[in-house]
């Protein structure tokens, strides 16, 4: 028959566990940290670009308030036809 060489399982010291959970809580501290630090990134892009977008808005309905105030004037009270007509339904 053939003999076959058993090898004993190597077992891990506690201080070696304890070395590799801190390893893995340090790498996952760390990508946390860059997740969050990218979502306030985007966070502070999305808001400087809706401050721009409701300058835009506002720059607009100033414009056709000056050049066309009874145009303004119906296409404000349609909105609030429309809106009231959402809100009630």
């Amino acid at each position: 028959m053939a003999q076959t060489s058993y090898k004993p399982h190597e077992f891990s010291t506690g201080t070696e566990n304890k070395d590799r959970m801190q390893e893995a809580g340090d790498k996952a501290m760390a990508h946390m940290e860059r997740m969050t630090h990218a979502a306030s990134e985007q966070a502070s892009q999305v808001s400087d670009n809706m401050r721009e977008v409701a300058n835009n808005i506002d720059a607009a309905v100033r414009r056709s308030i000056r050049e066309q105030p009874m145009t303004t004037l119906a296409m404000a009270a349609a909105l609030g036809f429309v809106l009231g007509a959402i809100w009630k339904s």
